[in-house]
């Protein structure tokens, strides 16, 4: 059988979670999207949270709750999924991608601050493979210029930074519950932050910005039916089957990720010997919660492995296209070379299978894959 190089781990206490949902009064907008979000809130360190539909959604969601609009700029890496960047975008802002650290592929804190200017609202890190960017340094050098720094943890919930959770220490960050994410609701996201207005204003944004209290209302006396709109919104709702299915998955979660960290022991243990192999960084002031188990081969023997270990039933994949690579940002003058760290991690990157559900039958099936492709 094929190993996928990430999947779902759905368990009996997850389908009756569902179900129970399904038998209920409520399958949108109900009480199981509050009590998720009460639990991610408790995972995230943070008083609050806000559910939406997806990873995408979060990001979305969560630069309009930090006020970026036309004119502003974002500082991101280009290491990650395009929806970090395109969703900065959709709001108006201009993107400008800085390199990353060679060890970890998170964004450098001296590349993001050199790439700053008196325009950058937001700086937008990304916590690759499930390994806390170097949120400290990016903290003090947003702040110097009266910027926010925005954590996308879409591969990190539960990991820990200092001691803190990952959700905590960032001005805004967001997850996503993706089926190859560490969590899943099938399809969610979430925005956490310290600041509870914060997260508040990303709730409202992912629900059509509707205003029901009485004292917000412009026109208080039209009746009590009466909501109004004080911002074009959009509808990023999380529905309670998913919820109910995302909060069973949480009662799991610190399973999950001592199951991850012993499959990345395992995996540094069996292929430490390897030559030209090149195995994934953690810092000692990080625990990760690892999403991916990123290693790097020779730029010129990356196909080959690739289409070596896919033929032999390992369903590898490459985490990511450097971002302004894709034709859409090409289009708009983005051009390769302005990140030579980022743009050579890409051209040597592997995710080898990673999920909480991998045997270790199949995981010696992957080591031995890759001992014989790179032989």
């Amino acid at each position: 059988m094929p190993i996928p190089y990430g999947r779902q781990s759905i368990d009996e206490s997850d389908i009756e979670a569902v179900v129970k949902v399904l038998r209920g009064d409520w399958l949108t907008t109900g009480p199981a999207v509050a009590s998720f979000e009460r639990a991610i809130s408790r995972v995230a360190g943070t008083s609050d949270a806000a559910v939406v539909s997806n990873g995408t959604a979060a990001l979305h969601c969560a630069y309009a709750a930090l006020g970026v609009g036309e004119g502003d700029e974002v500082v991101t890496t280009p290491l990650t999924f395009a929806a970090t960047a395109v969703t900065a975008m959709a709001l108006g802002a201009t993107v400008v991608f800085a390199d990353v650290q060679e060890d970890t592929g998170n964004l450098d804190p001296g590349a993001a601050e050199a790439a700053m200017t008196s325009r950058t609202k937001v700086v937008a890190a990304v916590d690759y493979a499930g390994h806390p960017a170097d949120l400290d340094e990016l903290l003090k050098a947003t702040r110097a210029r009266g910027g926010h720094l925005l954590e996308d943890a879409a591969h990190s919930i539960a990991s820990t930074y200092r001691g803190e959770p990952v959700g905590s220490v960032a001005d805004v960050t967001t997850f996503s519950f993706f089926p190859t994410k560490n969590l899943t609701s099938a399809e969610g996201g979430a925005v956490v932050s310290p600041d509870a207005a914060v997260v508040e204003r990303a709730r409202r944004f992912g629900r059509h910005g509707l205003v029901r209290d009485p004292q917000e209302l412009r026109y208080p006396d039209e009746g009590p039916w009466h909501q109004e709109i004080h911002r074009a919104s959009l509808n990023y709702r999380l529905p309670d089957v998913l919820c109910a299915l995302g909060e069973s998955q949480l009662a799991r979660i610190a399973d999950f990720k001592a199951r991850r960290a012993a499959i990345f022991d395992r995996y540094i243990a069996g292929l430490s010997d390897v030559d030209g192999l090149r195995l994934p960084t953690k810092r000692e002031y990080v625990d990760p919660m690892w999403h991916l188990f990123p290693v790097r081969v020779p730029a010129d023997r990356r196909r080959a492995a690739v289409e070596g270990l896919r033929a032999r039933g390992i369903l590898v994949q490459v985490n990511y296209l450097p971002v302004y690579w894709h034709p859409a940002f090409e289009d708009l003058g983005y051009l390769k070379g302005q990140c030579p760290v980022a743009e050579q991690y890409y051209r040597e990157e592997i995710s080898l299978p990673m999920y909480a559900d991998l045997a270790p039958d199949d995981q010696d099936r992957v080591i031995d894959a890759v001992r014989e492709v790179l032989r």
